[in-house]
């Protein structure tokens, strides 16, 4: 991405609060595709071909968007997002997490 942008002269717009505004539209957009559907089920088994189609590029967007973002501000994506994880682990452990009788979340 940064290559993408600077062989484009963008580097002059790309700051984190114009890049955090150009991914907050950009989940909007995503947004608009699920508004008026209800609940939809796993695997879109319903959707046209087309719907998914367009579902991959906002989704990508919104993916490109937080790359440049972190990249802007120097942090390590794939580290944060693993470190993350382990943290999400201890604060939710197996044990307290899985559903009960119920079926509500027990955390």
């Amino acid at each position: 991405m940064a290559e993408f942008a600077k062989e484009r002269d963008w580097d002059q717009f790309h700051s984190p609060r114009n890049l955090l505004l150009a991914l907050v539209g950009e989940v909007g957009e995503l947004s608009e595709i699920f508004q008026w559907r209800g609940e939809v089920p796993k695997g879109l088994p319903d959707w046209k071909e087309e719907e998914k189609q367009h579902l991959g590029e906002e989704l990508s967007d919104v993916l490109l968007y937080l790359v440049r973002l972190s990249d802007i501000c120097g942090i390590d994506l794939g580290k944060a997002a693993l470190r993350k994880v382990d943290l999400n682990a201890i604060k939710y452990p197996v044990s307290k997490t899985n559903l009960n009788n119920e079926g509500s979340q027990s955390h």
